[in-house]
């Protein structure tokens, strides 16, 4: 039977990058026996252009009837202007994880030995960078009451921050879950010493720890989190942490990784998973070859572990981007100055022979 996989190239370098992880995953099927079926559907501004809203109930259905969702990227400054409820990013992600449960953002984050002089960081401080942020997904400010109020000195805007125990809880068992399959230590972040949602996040937190005495739990709060990812990275294992602290401090912990052109995701939680690079649309390189698809390709080697249960092969395209690092190929975002690059289709053909 057929594999059936929802494809959503989305807007911007997505349209690039997505192909080529198509294609390592119709190499990964003939070796493994497996038949995949691909459906492509719109999302962002893609689905405004064509529909007039950035996800559409096609696209929300195919989704739904499909066992894995392949995700590009949405958004770019074409659709800035709109109303909030229809801008991409907005009207596009937030509700598709919502309405397909995804709870729980899980980004790992590793440096290939050839990439050690690739990150903005000293080579001794990121070298052995190895370490899992889970983002919760579905809580906190990007999903809270949102308002603006009109006053004689001017306007108030306001975000409500709400977390309930059930969603704290359910993410930190998967943190706890997870370290028990890597190093065994758990960092919650948070930001205890002023937010009442962060109180409640580490009491609960301290709760669940109770079920996972094998573990290492320690505390970190958010502002010391962030300075300590570019100390010394090599203290975390896995990161656990509410969603917009876990959104800013992703994006901070992939130049650890030589590029946010290196960082795949995975969002479980629901019957499908969704996954997807961890980058943007990137407007400014789209359509110039530029695009780096190794997190896009990364993000399906997650995409066959986890849905697929296929660890092996996921192994295997691992190795087969660390090959192609080792002996030198690099994508626009990795090269030094002065140095030659790969176009994003080049890096493919490279990864894919590797396989092959």
């Amino acid at each position: 039977m057929a594999r059936k996989i929802a494809v959503l190239p989305g807007d911007g370098i997505g349209v690039e990058i997505v192909p080529e992880a198509v294609r390592v995953l119709e190499l990964v099927g003939r070796r493994y026996g497996l038949e995949f079926e691909f459906a492509e559907g719109l999302i962002g501004g893609a689905a405004i252009d064509a529909t007039g809203v950035p996800l559409p109930e096609a696209t929300l259905k195919l989704c739904r009837e499909s066992e894995a969702i392949l995700l590009g990227a949405v958004g770019g400054p074409k659709w800035d202007d709109l109303p909030v409820h229809l801008r991409p990013e907005v009207g596009a992600l937030l509700p598709l994880r919502k309405q397909l449960g995804l709870y729980a953002n899980l980004r790992p984050v590793f440096l290939f030995p050839a990439l050690e002089d690739a990150s903005t960081l000293k080579q001794e401080v990121v070298a052995g960078t190895d370490m899992l942020v889970i983002r919760e997904l579905t809580g906190g400010l990007y999903f809270g009451e949102k308002k603006r109020e009109k006053t004689p000195e001017g306007e108030v805007a306001v975000d409500t921050l709400v977390y309930t125990t059930e969603e704290i809880r359910r993410i930190a068992r998967l943190a706890f879950q997870l370290a028990m399959k890597r190093r065994g230590q758990v960092t919650s972040v948070d930001k205890a010493n002023v937010l009442e949602s962060s109180r409640l996040w580490r009491e609960v937190v301290n709760e669940v720890h109770r079920e996972f005495p094998g573990v290492t739990l320690n505390h970190m709060y958010v502002d010391n989190c962030a300075m300590q990812l570019v100390r010394y990275p090599r203290q975390f294992d896995v990161i656990v942490t509410e969603n917009m602290f876990g959104d800013i401090l992703t994006d901070q912990a992939s130049m650890l990784s030589g590029s946010i052109g290196m960082l795949a995701s995975a969002s479980i939680g629901g019957q499908v998973a969704l996954y997807e690079p961890a980058h943007g649309s990137a407007p400014d390189i789209a359509g110039q070859g530029k695009a780096n698809p190794i997190a896009t390709i990364l993000s399906v080697a997650l995409m066959l572990e986890t849905s697929f249960d296929l660890p092996q092969a996921a192994g295997e395209i691992r190795l087969a981007v660390a090959a192609v690092l080792a002996e030198g190929h690099r994508t626009a975002d990795l090269a030094a100055p002065g140095q030659g690059y790969e176009s994003t289709q080049e890096m493919g053909e490279l990864i894919r022979a590797k396989l092959a």
